[in-house]
């Protein structure tokens, strides 16, 4: 074997042996910055979720950044439509939310993407209570009396909401729906808003986060009547949950991550691993479940894809009974 042949050889020897680790490198997730699409405007509860996250995120992802964009517009299915159309390389990833990932095209007919068809599920971060408040006069202290009111008043009582279709809408249906009454939504364009009009007097309850509502709650600015989940809520001792007159009621809004579909399997498995330890993280664990009183999940992509399915089914009849449509 002459020079020039023995150093074609040698280098061919080098680049097999090179190969299998330029290949390791190459599919390490990630190696440059991820985007994380968030559905709603900056300063709000899945804002703040997703900054904390954020802020995580180098430590538990090869030192590489998330940079937060915020997308907001309808009900989510603006960042919906974007992280739907993106390549699924794992650099486009999405805060999920139940608009934008499970009843979109159930409040949006023409919307062009299928949100239970268009994700990647990766992995279910929290569930956040919801809790009912009212405004300082309403003659209601408990659920049963605003649940006579409101039948007394046949329809005209107010509940304020942060847009169609978002769970605190849905949730106050759905216990119109379970009382057999009636009442009018006023739409806001955001929790501050809804807050701020409950406060005011200009409509008589909302539904909102007990995360969105705590300050209020505590400074005796609005009345306390239930909080939508199972149980009791540990930051708000002493409210009762709404299942405790309308049996197996049980209602919160829901955040996760998601990937547009297509996404290969070892790809979500690599993500769901990094968040998961992001948001069990003790210290982040604590500071979610004390300032948002969250409820830290953490699971499989198979059970969020499964939760999400669920969602869907559960909240279809209170839409499609109650022909509700984005505006």
């Amino acid at each position: 074997m002459n020079f020039v042949l023995r150093r074609r050889a040698f280098g061919a020897l080098a680049l097999a042996a090179a190969a299998p680790a330029v290949a390791r490198a190459q599919g390490a997730w990630p190696d440059r910055p991820v985007r994380l699409i968030v559905p709603f405007g900056a300063g709000g509860a899945v804002d703040t979720l997703s900054r904390t996250v954020a802020n995580a995120f180098p430590q538990h992802a090869n030192g590489q950044p998330m940079v937060v964009e915020n997308r907001s517009g309808a009900g989510g299915t603006i960042a919906g439509g974007v992280v739907a159309t993106s390549r699924p390389d794992g650099y486009t990833l999405m805060m999920a939310d139940l608009g934008a990932n499970a009843i979109g095209k159930m409040l949006q007919p023409g919307l062009g993407y299928d949100p239970l068809a268009a994700f990647s599920p990766i992995i279910h971060l929290v569930n956040l209570p919801l809790v009912i408040v009212a405004r300082p006069g309403l003659e209601a202290a408990t659920l049963p009396e605003l649940i006579e009111l409101a039948k007394r008043r046949n329809g005209e009582m107010t509940y304020a909401s942060p847009g169609v279709g978002h769970a605190s809408h849905l949730s106050a249906e759905l216990l119109a729906r379970r009382a057999g009454i009636r009442w009018t939504a006023v739409h806001y364009r955001s929790g501050a808003d809804v807050m701020r009009s409950v406060i005011a007097g200009e409509t008589d309850w909302t539904f909102p986060s007990v995360s969105t509502s705590l300050p209020f709650i505590r400074e005796n600015r609005v009345k306390t009547i239930a909080v939508s989940t199972a149980n009791a809520v540990p930051l708000l001792p002493g409210v009762p949950p709404v299942g405790a007159t309308y049996a197996g009621f049980s209602s919160a809004t829901w955040h996760g991550v998601v990937g547009p579909a297509g996404m290969p399997a070892e790809l979500v498995a690599a993500a769901n691993r990094a968040l998961r330890a992001i948001i069990t993280t003790p210290s982040i664990k604590e500071q979610t479940e004390r300032v948002q009183a969250a409820e830290i999940v953490a699971g499989s992509p198979d059970a969020f894809a499964t939760f999400i399915r669920a969602e869907a089914e559960k909240w279809e009849p209170v839409i499609r009974e109650g022909n509700i449509r984005a505006e």
